[in-house]
């Protein structure tokens, strides 16, 4: 915007634009999943009692056509997979620790008192090796689901931006 000061000047004067910003916060580190959860300012409240290894077989997509539903639908639909796909996340990290530590701890209570500091090392690293592959399979079911459960959260998010931005345009005042 220019204008005149007294002195007959023109300056440009910074247009001031009012939009709340959103951030992503980190939160503490959790003790047992030894993760740093994302803390969304915008997130819906999950139910605590929601079970996030299993998907739920309704979606906001099921009863309305993908073309009829409301930003506000789709927006919400991108938030709770969004949250469901970090307490998955969550929930695997914090069991996988959980069951480490229990089996650790069964190992080095299992050795003798007079086992010396190298018996225990040696102890915890067969322990650590037989872990590995033990958790193989599991750890990888798990990053194969997380993988997809994150492409599908990645395309909605593209969605939602995507019609954030062609509402912009669709609501902006036309200049003639």
């Amino acid at each position: 915007m220019l204008t005149r000061s007294s002195s007959g000047l023109v300056r440009r004067v910074p247009r001031i634009v009012a939009s709340t910003k959103r951030h992503l916060l980190v939160g503490p580190i959790d003790p047992l999943s030894n993760l740093r959860p994302v803390v969304y300012d915008d997130a819906p409240s999950l139910p605590p009692t929601i079970n996030t290894n299993i998907r739920h077989p309704y979606s906001l997509f099921e009863f309305v056509p993908a073309t009829v539903l409301h930003e506000d639908d789709l927006e919400l639909q991108y938030k709770l997979q969004r949250q469901q796909l970090d307490a998955f996340h969550q929930t695997f990290w914090t069991d996988s620790n959980l069951r480490f530590e229990a089996g650790k701890a069964a190992i080095l209570s299992s050795l003798p008192e007079s086992s010396t500091p190298l018996d225990k090392e040696r102890a915890l690293s067969d322990f650590c090796t037989q872990w590995l592959m033990q958790e193989g399979p599991r750890t990888d079911a798990y990053t194969t689901e997380w993988r997809k459960r994150l492409v599908g959260c990645m395309a909605l998010g593209i969605r939602v931006h995507i019609h954030r931005f062609k509402s912009r345009f669709a609501s902006a005042p036309k200049s003639d």
